[in-house]
């Protein structure tokens, strides 16, 4: 399949751009050319070579403050997809295969979790239990999970009802055996979209949740606090949005972006794309058996 997705001009270019901000999640705070803490009177300046984003509205340098604030927003976001892959795609298999209780009490929970404004939830229990990143975006990361779990179940009841799979359970195949040599396979390509839309919305909840100022206590830098404080100073600097702006747009639209690719390389436009148009002036090869 990642042969397919590159294949793609959207699969590429998602994956470029995703790999650059991971860059940025591993080497930002080590390539940042200043202390992104570091306060100093030079204040609301604009663009130079010693501050090529200008400073902020404390002296601290925009541009290392970006660079640094990359690992928060990135590890909140993969807390969040993370936390949904395993509290929606593990109950939502089990579903299927472990009777009528597992399944009525796992779909009760999952509408309750739909029915529930993930914000406003996480900002209650970060009300309970402190402000803290991990624990904002773990809850958050369970009220998204119901994605993973219908996406898991749907799949899997596509399998668990073929031949092969009920001649596995009459041979005496173990659930674990049936589930990783045929209902896996078949569960990971959604599961894989699923994936990269839950990263992208990963990105805006951080960076609602950071904007807010919840989950990260200041001065620590992120994307969306970095917005935030930026907002309050727009007379003077009317541009100073635009870079954490950007980086959370262009990062939650390649996530969309390979959601889409893998959707495509997965379903019939994969198999077509596979299938390229032979060379002009050659004849495309005749099917095995030949036609009858």
């Amino acid at each position: 399949m990642h042969r397919r997705l590159w294949s793609l001009a959207s699969g590429r270019s998602a994956l470029i751009v995703l790999a650059l901000v991971a860059l940025l999640a591993l080497l930002g705070p080590l390539l940042a050319p200043q202390d992104p803490l570091a306060q100093s009177g030079n204040t609301l300046a604009g663009p130079s070579g010693a501050h090529w984003l200008g400073t902020d509205y404390l002296g601290r340098d925009v541009f290392s403050r970006l660079l640094d604030g990359s690992r928060v927003s990135v590890l909140g976001a993969l807390e969040v997809t993370l936390t949904a892959l395993v509290t929606g795609a593990v109950p939502g298999i089990l579903s299927v295969h472990l009777g009528r209780v597992f399944e009525w009490v796992t779909l009760r929970l999952t509408d309750t979790l739909v029915a529930l404004p993930f914000l406003l939830f996480a900002v209650a229990v970060i009300a309970l239990l402190g402000n803290g990143l991990t624990q904002a975006m773990l809850v958050t990361g369970v009220l998204v999970s119901p994605l993973f779990y219908r996406v898991s179940r749907a799949a899997t009841l596509a399998v668990a009802r073929s031949p092969y799979v009920e001649a596995a359970l009459l041979s005496g195949a173990s659930l674990g055996w049936i589930v990783r040599h045929h209902v896996w396979t078949k569960v990971l390509p959604p599961l894989a979209i699923a994936l990269a839309q839950t990263l992208g919305t990963g990105f805006v909840i951080v960076s609602s949740l950071t904007f807010l100022g919840i989950g990260v206590q200041p001065p620590e830098p992120t994307w969306g606090g970095l917005l935030a404080s930026d907002l309050g100073y727009l007379g003077h600097q009317p541009w100073a949005p635009v870079p954490p702006a950007l980086l959370i747009t262009g990062t939650v639209l390649a996530a969309n972006l390979l959601a889409d690719a893998i959707r495509d390389v997965s379903g019939e436009a994969g198999h077509s794309v596979a299938r390229r148009p032979a060379p002009p002036g050659k004849t495309p090869a005749a099917p095995a058996g030949g036609a009858r």
